[in-house]
Order: structure tokens, then C-alpha cells, then sequence
């Protein structure tokens, strides 16, 4: 799929993805970690736009016996759309999303730090899928394409 490394077909395609805006902390997340696989600090004139929108969600369940909550659950789900900048056609239209749990102690402040790099470790797994689909689509949709 990376055939000629950095100055690929695939990698050029990458490179040529502008990330449109994502709202949220999540949102801010996962657009970073897309612009440090894509390579879209490069020179490349941007072809496509990636539009994504994110379900962040945070679920306690696992109750003791002292009816307090004892895990978590924090999911982030993405859609998203690769967008062809010349004619405004989608060329890829798909879902990525990743889980965590989270156990909860009686520190407070352990448990927001554990919540907040559950969210840290999401985005990143959820860019990487992202990536790994838009990758797999520019090869089969290439000049290259069978």
C-alpha cells in the first residue's frame, strides 16, 4: 500500500487531505492526531476535504454495593467523509470507532486523569482507522487502480 514510502502514490494522496474543523476537546484530538498521519503540514496542495463528525460518550456502570459507580465506559464513535475538492463528490462515506473502560477509585482527580487519556488514547486509535480506510480507498481509487 506504501510502495515508493514518502513519495508514494498513497502517501502524495494522504498528503493531500485537508482536515476540515472538528468541534469539542475530542474533536481537537482527533483532528491533530489526522494531520500527523496524513502529513498535512507538507507542501501538497490539498484534493480532498475529510469532514468528520464525533460522538463522544462517557457511561458509568458496574455498581457496588454502596450504589456508587465502579467502571466506565467511554466510547467515541466517528462519521466521516472524504470529500473530492474538484467536483464536491464523496468518495468515501464510512464510520470508525474505538471503546475504553475506566475504572473509578476514590480519587477524583485519578479518575478524571484516567477518563482524560482514555479520550487521548480514542483519538488516536479512531485517526488511525480513519486513516487506514481513507489510505485503502486513494489505493484502490488511484491512477494505479485495477
Amino acid at each position: 500500500m506504501y510502495a515508493g514510502g514518502g513519495s508514494g502514490e498513497v502517501a502524495r494522496g494522504l498528503a493531500a487531505v485537508d482536515v476540515a474543523a472538528i468541534p469539542g476537546r475530542s474533536g481537537w484530538l482527533v483532528r491533530n492526531a489526522l494531520r500527523d498521519r496524513l502529513g498535512a503540514a507538507g507542501d501538497a496542495t490539498a484534493r480532498y476535504r475529510l469532514d468528520v463528525r464525533l460522538d463522544d460518550t462517557l457511561e458509568g456502570f458496574a455498581l457496588l454495593s454502596d450504589d456508587t459507580i465502579g467502571r466506565e465506559r467511554r466510547a467515541l464513535r466517528a462519521r466521516y467523509q472524504l470529500v473530492d475538492l474538484a467536483d464536491g463528490t464523496i468518495v468515501l462515506d464510512a464510520t470508525a470507532g474505538s471503546d475504553a473502560g475506566i475504572d473509578v477509585v476514590s480519587s477524583e482527580y485519578a479518575t478524571i486523569a484516567a477518563e482524560q487519556t482514555a479520550l487521548e488514547n480514542l483519538a488516536r486509535d479512531v485517526a488511525d482507522r480513519i486513516v487506514t480506510q481513507v489510505a485503502l480507498e486513494l489505493r484502490e481509487s488511484g491512477p494505479g487502480a485495477p
